[in-house]
């Protein structure tokens, strides 16, 4: 069990990496560039020391707070990803069942594996709806009405993504959606056979939300056009939530809210997109201070443990949302990994909060 167990993210990293086929691995795995972002990222989490507190009854504390008003088990998400199958068979729906356990906003990907229906109905309603925008957007707003139509209460839209940013990793694989199979594909996945099967068994992974009439995805199409104005529109059809995610700039955090957002999420896209962007966890702090200490603010990217959570809601998140680890765990052990894992950053956090002297997360945003 030992060397198989997931005590840690870097764990469950370590054991997908050994299971997943190399192009998987590394579509996951892999950032912009010569992946500076990330370690960037990194090293202003790893930056962020937290003062021990002691002689404090920190005995009974709790991890449950509020999300737009809406109780929460954790102060942590999951953030959307794209084409989660291609991690396990059937992971979207493994996220949808543990964000119904904990009552927490699972991101469904306009990428996604699964169609938006069925994750939202798995999630008992826990399912926030992340939009992109490209080409001319006709194709968009019919996902925004599906959404509307399936339940959905918040939309999350990604505006950091003009272009797919190139990620060398997985481009010498020559990954691409749908898959094409060529020898050397061939030879990975069949040097990777309980993935490759299990995937088989399973059916190949699809853009489930494109199955629609009259509409063909293009991975790489151009997201350019989007404008405040795109903003604008869909805040004149979303009549819930709306969420504006990708932001590292303060001047734009403030022009969201002026536009009628009702959250912001800084965000660099995991370091996936631009190689030279700056700390998204650097940026927290500062669009916290630009936008005031009332507007919600969300956070993801580079986070690892549970107490990476911790600093993140210190820094000035609101709620937090944890992205590839979970894609790890479900690649490492199933279901059972995804369990695992999410227990440790749970102990991770409350362990944190029992070593600085605090009892509740509100204490923590203070």
């Amino acid at each position: 069990m030992g060397a198989n167990a997931i005590h840690s993210a870097e764990d469950a990293r370590r054991l997908a990496r050994r299971r997943l086929p190399w192009m998987v691995f590394d579509y996951v795995d892999g950032a912009a560039g010569a992946e500076v972002g990330a370690a960037r990222n990194r090293a202003a989490l790893d930056a962020m020391t937290l003062r021990p507190r002691v002689l404090r009854d920190v005995s009974n504390r709790s991890l449950a707070t509020t999300v737009f008003g809406k109780p929460t088990q954790r102060p942590f998400g999951i953030a959307p990803m794209g084409m989660c199958n291609l991690s396990a068979p059937g992971a979207d729906l493994m996220l949808a069942r543990l964000a119904a356990r904990y009552e927490v906003p699972l991101g469904v990907s306009t990428v996604a594996s699964t169609p938006m229906e069925q994750v939202i109905e798995v999630a008992e309603g826990n399912a926030w709806f992340q939009l992109y925008f490209s080409g001319d957007g006709i194709g968009a707003f019919k996902l925004v009405d599906r959404a509307r139509a399936a339940g959905y209460e918040t939309l999350v839209l990604t505006v950091d993504v003009p272009e797919v940013g190139r990620r060398p990793r997985e481009l010498r694989h020559g990954f691409k959606m749908p898959f094409r199979i060529g020898p050397r594909q061939f030879v990975d996945f069949a040097l990777h056979p309980r993935w490759s099967l299990a995937t088989l068994l399973a059916g190949k992974p699809e853009m489930a939300n494109f199955l629609m009439d009259g509409y063909d995805f293009d991975r790489t199409e151009s997201r350019a056009k989007a404008t405040w104005d795109t903003l604008a529109r869909l805040r004149d059809v979303w009549p819930g939530n709306l969420v504006v995610k990708g932001v590292l700039d303060p001047q734009d955090a403030l022009a969201v809210k002026s536009a009628g957002a009702d959250a912001v999420q800084v965000s660099s896209h995991g370091a996936r997109q631009l190689d030279s962007a700056p700390a998204a966890f650097a940026a927290l702090q500062d669009i916290r201070a630009a936008v005031g200490a009332k507007y919600p603010v969300f956070y993801d990217s580079g986070l690892r443990s549970g107490e990476d959570a911790v600093k993140a809601l210190i820094a000035g998140a609101d709620f937090v949302f944890f992205g590839r680890a979970m894609q790890f765990a479900m690649a490492a052990a199933g279901e059972a990994g995804l369990q695992q894992l999410w227990d440790v950053l749970s102990d991770e956090f409350s362990i944190t909060m029992a070593q600085i002297g605090v009892t509740s997360v509100d204490e923590l945003k203070a």
